[in-house]
């Protein structure tokens, strides 16, 4: 409890910051100063850190390349200026964690923790570098070849780039928390593509999605880009691309608990 005023100071100075940098809505930094004043302040420091790494990273790839993303960024219900909902959907889980961990202390609360960042950083990487992909994403579930950005969408290098995001989440997780680097890096690597490939079955399958009759493209948005006001054509009207995001970070919590359970187990 005494690290909540220095959690919220630190906080404040970090979303001011992205709210500089045009990386956070005014919204979302109300968001990004709930979720860091909580994961610091109940967490601890390195699981700041860990929150930190998935927000500075995600932040500066969301810049990059922007011109080459546009028409992907298109199909997206929002830009790369996070918003209030964006912000819980990235870091509610692991805020909720927190909490959790000082009301009801176990150790499995740090490796769900980890699981959880390791899939918000492993599904926005691959969002944001797998659009680049020179290779057509194909469908999760069926395989077929669709356009860049469409929900559900893989690529090669997405995968990969969501698997490398998940292992460095895991390595700082064991680096910084002082336990078995090689363990939490298996971890945070398979927990964060098993969460981001989560986010994409939701994506294909009960994700709300709309489609714009003026452009007869499939969207996110329920007003297109193009000022038309799109129709919905499938999935849950509550299971938008936040509460998606949301979702995947808690089951990709809930693998890392299990792959932690399973090499203990081993180790004994």
């Amino acid at each position: 409890m005494n690290q909540l005023i220095p959690a919220f100071l630190l906080s404040s100075s970090v979303a001011s910051l992205a709210f500089w940098r045009g990386s956070l809505s005014k919204s979302g930094v109300a968001g990004a100063l709930l979720v860091g004043t909580l994961t610091f302040g109940f967490g601890g420091w390195f699981w700041g850190l860990l929150l930190g790494i998935f927000f500075i990273s995600s932040s500066l790839l969301s810049h990059f390349k922007e011109t080459e993303k546009r028409v992907a960024a298109e199909k997206f219900e929002k830009g790369h200026r996070r918003d209030f909902g964006q912000a819980l959907a990235n870091g509610g889980t692991g805020a909720l964690i927190a909490l959790l961990n000082v009301l009801l202390p176990s150790p499995a609360w740090f490796f769900m923790f980890t699981g959880a960042m390791a899939t918000v950083t492993a599904d926005t990487w691959a969002t944001e570098l797998g659009t680049l992909s020179e290779s057509p994403p194909r469908l999760i579930t069926t395989g077929e070849v669709v356009e860049v950005g469409t929900s559900g969408g893989v690529s090669p290098l997405g995968t990969a780039v969501s698997t490398i995001a998940g292992l460095i989440i895991g390595l700082a997780a064991g680096l910084l928390s002082k336990k078995s680097i090689w363990k939490l890096g298996i971890i945070g690597a398979l927990s964060g593509l098993a969460g981001s490939l989560f986010d994409s079955l939701l994506g294909a399958t009960v994700q709300q999605i709309f489609y714009c009759d003026t452009c007869q493209k499939d969207t996110e948005r329920k007003l297109h880009k193009c000022g038309t006001e799109t129709r919905q054509i499938r999935g849950y009207a509550w299971l938008n691309n936040d509460m998606v995001n949301l979702l995947a970070s808690l089951a990709g919590g809930v693998v890392a608990v299990l792959l932690w359970l399973l090499l203990r187990g081993k180790k004994k």
